[in-house]
Formats: structure tokens, sequence, C-alpha cells
């Protein structure tokens, strides 16, 4: 039971997808409201690994709640953890050593009343490969569109 939230249509776009993990991410109890609610982007957003074996989500902006009434000194944009298992951060530095890999994430969904990340190691594509993608795109549209006319 997947209850999706948001989708990083910009990721799909300008990068190619390799591999996907999914994440859990430490959230506050208003930040929990706040996203449920679907104020959350992720289209900006990048994932970091530091050497405490730690994967933080980072440049994410999250709504603050109104009814919480946060204040002032809440930041949306702050880096939040991401609960990934030690083997799995290993796997994740490891493949992030090729040169031009990154961690981004591509969907917020909810699963069982948790809020969980999906998170993908992506390569950018290059101008070219988006014009081509676009061409196919535009290609099978009018495919389709000339077969409903028979």
């Amino acid at each position: 039971m997947e209850n999706l939230i948001t989708v990083n249509k910009r990721a799909y776009h300008n990068f190619e997808i390799l591999e996907t993990k999914e994440a859990g991410i430490v959230l506050t109890g208003p930040e929990v409201k706040s996203v449920k609610q679907g104020q959350i982007n992720i289209s900006n957003g990048f994932v970091s690994l530091d050497k405490n074996l730690n994967c933080w989500l980072n440049n994410v902006h999250i709504s603050p709640y109104k009814p919480a009434a946060l204040g002032p000194e809440y930041d949306p944009l702050k880096p939040r953890k991401l609960l990934l298992k030690k083997k799995e951060i290993k796997e994740l530095i490891g493949k992030i050593q090729v040169k031009g890999l990154t961690i981004i994430p591509l969907k917020v969904y909810s699963k069982r009343n948790l809020i969980k990340v999906e998170i993908g190691i992506a390569k950018g594509k290059k101008q070219k490969d988006k014009r081509e993608e676009i061409k196919k795109r535009e290609i099978e549209r009018k495919i389709q569109q000339r077969l409903k006319q028979f």
C-alpha cells in the first residue's frame, strides 16, 4: 500500500537512472504532516554521504506546517538523514566512485504510515540525448494519434 506524494520529473529528464533504492527519512512531527499534505519539493535535491556512513538528503524544501507554529528558527532546506543499512550505504559509496554518477531523490511516498524516499543512482544526460528522447516521444505520440483515427 503505497501512497505517492511527489515525483521528481526533472530527474527523469536530466538524468539516466541506473538503479533505485528505497530509504526512510528522519522527520519531525510537523514535517511529516506537511509532507503528507504534499508540501515538499525534491526537484533540486541530492544525496550526500559522510565519513560516518550516514546518508543526507540535501536541498529538499519542506514547507512549515501552518498549525504547528514552528517559528522563525525553522529551516525548510536543512539536510535530513536517510535511513539505510550500512551494507546498502557501502554499496552506494562504491557505485558513486565512478565519475559522473550521483544520487538523487526520485519519489516520496508513504508506506504503512511511514514516509519513504526512492533514491536513484543517476548519470547526467547530454543535451543531445535529451533532444533525441523528445523526438522519440513526439513520433510515438503522432503514431498513436494516427492509429486512433482508423
